[in-house]
């Protein structure tokens, strides 16, 4: 037996929660969540001293003064590095055995706390907890352990997540002993813990149940769980421990899923797009072709690089100190900013047909930009499309008639619900190098705008943009090229150049800007100038941040000729791709403009293999999926890298091609493949 005279049960908690913030401070039952903890674990006939471990952020003094007005002793330490935090508390009060408890855990047990300290003290051990798998409800496992063990944990354990986690050293440790006071009966699947707002509506509801009594044991829960389990029903499908698994950047997806629909503002950018569950979500800082997650680690993008719009990558030097220049001298005012004049000066230059440009933020309201204005310069409503142009009623109105008339063009399964259904029968699809189906469509309908991307997936055949603008200017029809995510790719200006056709409108946006919001719609004249008999004009596409950067990244494409590099690189992208397929024995297809790439399996496991890419070069530290936007940033040394890592997964994937299903596994769901709601 074990003659311990210093206890001290040590209370983790911080107010800045990424899933439910100032929880521990929410009422529960009359009284905020810590209250409880501490009001309950009071009752211990064994704890010597009860000490609140939070962080030394001023968000937390709410709470550092809430717990000292309760009378107890408060320590503060480091945030992220908590296991420090456990080790210094415990050294400033000489603690010789440590209870571990969190703030979220308002019905943490005194008489199983008591139990689990009588069995260290009886026990030859160094940490005591209910078993090595858990099996009381979640929300009432503690953990008891020496300083010895403490201490070895804090000089030895290197990791993030030990740090974070404060005992997965202890615990995974062959040098500390390790006793175990298991639950009879297995109650793993309860939920009690506070993590979510349904944790806080199922706690709510116990608390309230048994008030004004708050000293009921947990076992009363049980039998309250057995007796009524609709009260509990609202979180029991949340995966326990979810928390310890996932970063800070899902945990704080999760949280957005429920306030704002779909999550984010780009579905892009929606995590169920890469890897759901899994997908780190969010970024704290971005540069090169590196990205930092909310949890500092550090990543490689080889994926969409921002959807496209950093071409010089992210965070150059020279177009951000053209931005600071610009917001110290003020980014908004009454009169108009002098960089949108020339910035049309110089996009007119690089495109000798255009003659007049017009300015938006983002590259949706460009394409209604132009369509407003060529609907008005035709006379006519009626258009016809080719490729992908953003969300408005005009472009989704194509699929009011079936909803797979957009399936071919970027996006499948793009639902028209909330655009007016008198719109049906205006807006006409036709695949790129389909001649035929245009001509049709032109002859059956009175189209006054063609509007197409001039390349995505495949180049041009038998002299195809030629022969549209024929159909054009043969049916007095306004041609618009939509280059928002083409330009500036393979040439200095739109990849249009490169095939001798001019539009008659073109529209430019994602790199224009390397990262800030530009979007330009150039065009003819007597084109252009329709835009003054229609209404056309938004606040903000007057600030002179966007203009701003264009014209330094401008200057900087135009110095380096970075549509060479991000082409070159891009082509030797696709060939090591084939390669290392080649040498598998897969059978993949490439696709996309040279510094737009992608590749797919042809395969009935596409979508598998590509969420297993996703996932395992997330653990190399590479955000990957099955394409590339090249930057100025992908030096050879960065695309060697990502290949050695690439190989090793197709290798696994070419075994489960000829039949070996033990060698890949999948930790969470498929990606998602077009869009569809996230719930």
């Amino acid at each position: 037996m074990v003659n311990l005279k210093n206890i001290v049960c040590i209370v983790q908690a911080r107010l800045n929660s990424t899933r439910l913030p100032n929880k521990v401070l929410l009422n529960i039952g009359k009284k905020p969540a810590i209250n409880h903890i501490f009001e309950r674990l009071s009752q211990s006939e064994e704890i010597t001293k009860l000490v609140l471990a939070t962080t030394k952020n001023k968000e937390d003094d709410k709470l550092v003064n809430h717990i000292a007005s309760l009378g107890f002793d408060v320590f503060r330490g480091s945030e992220k590095n908590v296991l420090k935090r456990y080790y210094d508390c415990a050294k400033e009060f000489n603690a010789q055995l440590i209870i571990r408890v969190t703030g979220d855990c308002p019905l943490v047990d005194p008489e199983l706390t008591d139990r689990m300290i009588r069995k260290f003290i009886n026990s030859d051990t160094d940490y005591v907890a209910d078993s090595i798998e858990d099996t009381y409800p979640d929300g009432i496992g503690i953990e008891v352990f020496s300083f010895n063990a403490l201490n070895k944990a804090y000089k030895e354990a290197k990791s993030n997540f030990d740090k974070e986690h404060v005992t997965p050293y202890i615990k995974n440790s062959s040098e500390i002993k390790k006793t175990y006071l298991p639950s009879e009966v297995d109650y793993s699947s309860y939920r009690w813990t506070l993590d979510e707002k349904d944790d806080y509506v199922v706690l709510n509801n116990i608390f309230e149940h048994f008030y004004p009594f708050n000293n009921f044991s947990w076992i009363e829960v049980v039998a309250l769980n057995k007796e009524k389990p609709e009260m509990f029903d609202l979180n029991k499908n949340i995966p326990r421990d979810e928390g310890s698994k996932i970063g800070t950047g899902q945990k704080l997806w999760n949280r957005a899923k429920k306030i704002i629909p779909g999550g984010n503002m780009l579905l892009s950018k929606r995590s169920e797009q890469f890897l759901p569950k899994y997908w780190p979500s969010y970024y704290s800082k971005a540069k090169g072709c590196f990205v930092w997650d909310l949890d500092g680690k550090k990543f490689t993008d080889m994926s969409i690089m921002g959807i496209g719009t950093n071409i010089l990558g992210y965070g150059n030097s020279s177009v951000d100190n053209a931005v600071l220049k610009t917001i110290k001298s003020g980014n908004m005012s009454t009169l108009n900013c002098p960089e949108e004049v020339y910035l049309a000066e110089e996009l007119v230059s690089i495109h000798p047909w255009a003659d007049m440009v017009k300015f938006t933020r983002s590259g949706g309201e460009a394409n209604s930009v132009a369509i407003r204005i060529a609907r008005a310069a035709s006379g006519r409503d009626n258009v016809a499309i080719c490729g992908y142009h953003g969300w408005h009623d005009w472009y989704l109105s194509a699929n009011l008639a079936s909803n797979k008339e957009l399936d071919g063009h970027l996006l499948p399964g793009l639902e028209p619900k909330g655009v007016p259904r008198s719109l049906q029968g205006t807006v006409f699809p036709f695949q790129y190098n389909n001649l035929d189906e245009l001509i049709n469509i032109v002859r059956s309908n009175e189209i006054g705008v063609i509007k197409m991307e001039v390349s995505r997936n495949e180049g041009p055949k038998d002299n195809f943009l030629q022969k549209v603008r024929q159909i054009a200017n043969e049916n007095s029809i306004v041609l618009i090229f939509d280059e928002c995510t083409s330009g500036f790719r393979e040439s200095y200006g739109g990849l249009h150049k490169n095939f001798g056709v001019n539009p008659d409108i073109a529209i430019f946006g994602k790199a224009l800007g390397n990262g800030y919001a530009i979007n330009a719609v150039i065009g003819k004249r007597e084109i252009m100038e329709a835009a003054q008999s229609t209404f056309i004009s938004s606040t903000f596409w007057t600030e002179r941040i966007g203009p701003s950067a264009a014209i330094e990244t401008l200057k900087i494409m135009k110095k380096d000729s970075s549509w060479n590099y991000i082409s070159q690189q891009g082509r030797r992208i696709k060939e090591k791709w084939l390669n290392i397929a080649q040498s598998n024995n897969l059978d993949i297809s490439v696709s996309g403009l040279d510094a737009l790439a992608s590749f797919k399996f042809n395969s009935k496991f596409n979508n598998l293999y590509k969420t297993f890419i996703t996932q395992e070069m997330l653990k190399k530290g590479y955000l990957a999926s099955n394409m590339v936007y090249v930057c100025t940033e992908h030096s050879d040394e960065i695309i060697d890298n990502y290949f050695h890592e690439l190989n090793l997964i197709f290798e696994k994937i070419s075994l489960y091609e000829r039949g070996n299903r033990e060698c890949i596994n999948l930790e969470g769901p498929e990606a998602q493949i077009g869009f569809k709601r996230v719930n």
